[in-house]
């Protein structure tokens, strides 16, 4: 085991759950020791199932008192300290900044977490945002909302995965999705006093992955998503679609995107924002400071080289190196999709019928299998219940088109055994 006398220089990540668990070997084949730094003492299920403790050196937890982490943390004397998921930013904020590392450190730390803050610091600065309300009681909501009919977003303050977000067209609807929050924990096991409504934003999503160094910021990847209306959910992911780097539509929303991470205090680390193209031009959806979820790095990786890990960990371990290269837009060698498919119904998995003809696709890459038979399987409705997700790679854009609309097909009623 490496120690703070060792050769190797040691790089802290702080919850390296989800598709932050690749980052430690990539740190490894540079030369550097990665020290785990855990925010709560039990992770969510959700993320802790991704840990791979073979990567560390140490696991360093954090119980609520931040000088006792910070003494756990100090005699590996790390040179660079960053958050690996979603609810590790806050404290990867606390760390660098203590540290005297890199950091974005603590002034707006919160709004890099906190859902409307999010969204009134970057309208502060001038970006333009979603209209919205922040309410702890009904009858603040219900007076935001207004007596006529629209569609709203409501929302947990803190949460992610997608966890919580209800669309609602009536004043009842609203009522229920306030009643279904305040009071219950969220995904990331934060208890709900509050709720975020904002306007429902019309257009496609998108999202725009970066890595950020000294205030500059690099486009690693951007995606264009599809939704469908399914299973009682108005905008349920359906898929996302890698797209070229340049384009209107790209050169509007990586413009924009700058904005918001610099509105935010973004200036180090990878940053997953998504994003919507509305007719009066790009609106945040919410911005997260990590690297993006759901492996789909890996999946760029496939496509295009590399990724977003790969450039998080240059920017951490070569600055130079960064700088020199962030002015080359990645090119598109292979085009990729991410399927995620859709489960009709919760129950006992007996078997994927139809798995023999997905994984006959002509562009099929891989399948990121979530539940297997013989598990429980639930009727997806968010982030936390796609059964799989289908990773799909070819040269050609059409054919990986065609492979998108025929796995579409093969999902629903009959590509699930259950009982």
């Amino acid at each position: 085991m490496s120690t703070p006398q060792g050769h190797r220089p040691v790089v802290a990540i702080v919850d390296a759950f989800s598709t932050a668990s690749h980052l430690a070997p990539l740190f490894h084949a540079r030369g550097y020791d990665c020290l785990h730094v855990q925010s709560l003492e039990t992770p969510p299920t959700a993320f802790g199932a991704s840990f791979r403790p073979g990567d560390f050196i140490a696991t360093v937890v954090h119980r609520g008192d931040t000088a006792e982490t910070l003494a756990g943390v100090a005699p590996y004397a790390p040179v660079a300290l960053l958050a690996g998921a979603e609810i590790g930013v806050e404290l990867a904020d606390v760390l660098s900044e203590a540290l005297g590392l890199r950091t974005n450190g603590t002034a707006l730390s919160n709004a890099r977490r906190d859902k409307f803050r999010m969204v009134e610091t970057v309208r502060a600065a001038g970006v333009p945002a979603a209209e919205q309300v922040l309410a702890t009681d009904l009858d603040t909501l219900l007076d935001w909302y207004g007596a006529t009919d629209r569609t709203v977003v409501v929302k947990p303050v803190r949460s992610a995965l997608n966890d919580g977000v209800s669309f609602c067209s009536t004043a009842g609807e609203v009522r229920a999705a306030f009643a279904s929050l305040v009071g219950a924990d969220s995904a990331v096991g934060l208890r709900n006093d509050a709720v975020v409504a904002q306007e429902y934003l019309v257009g496609a999503e998108y999202y725009v992955n970066t890595v950020s160094l000294d205030g500059k910021h690099y486009v690693c990847d951007v995606w264009k998503t599809q939704h469908l209306k399914v299973n009682g959910v108005r905008d349920l992911l359906g898929g996302s679609a890698l797209l070229v780097r340049r384009g209107p539509e790209q050169d509007l929303l990586t413009e924009y995107a700058f904005s918001v991470l610099d509105a935010l205090g973004v200036r180090h680390g990878p940053a997953h924002t998504e994003l919507k193209l509305t007719p009066q031009g790009p609106r945040l959806v919410e911005t997260g400071a990590r690297v993006c979820g759901a492996m789909l790095p890996l999946l760029t990786r496939a496509a295009i080289g590399e990724s977003q890990l790969e450039w998080t960990v240059l920017a951490y371990t070569d600055p130079e190196a960064f700088d020199a290269r962030r002015h080359t837009d990645y090119e598109v060698a292979r085009h990729a999709v991410c399927v995620n498919m859709i489960a009709p119904e919760a129950g006992k998995l007996v078997d994927y019928p139809k798995m023999t003809d997905l994984r006959a696709l002509e562009s099929f890459h891989d399948v990121l299998l979530k539940v297997r038979p013989g598990d429980e399987i639930a009727r997806t409705v968010n982030d936390l219940t796609y059964p799989m997700l289908v990773h799909l790679l070819h040269e050609v854009e059409g054919v990986v088109t065609h492979d998108y609309m025929t796995a579409r097909y093969l999902d629903g009623e009959g590509f699930y055994d259950v009982v």
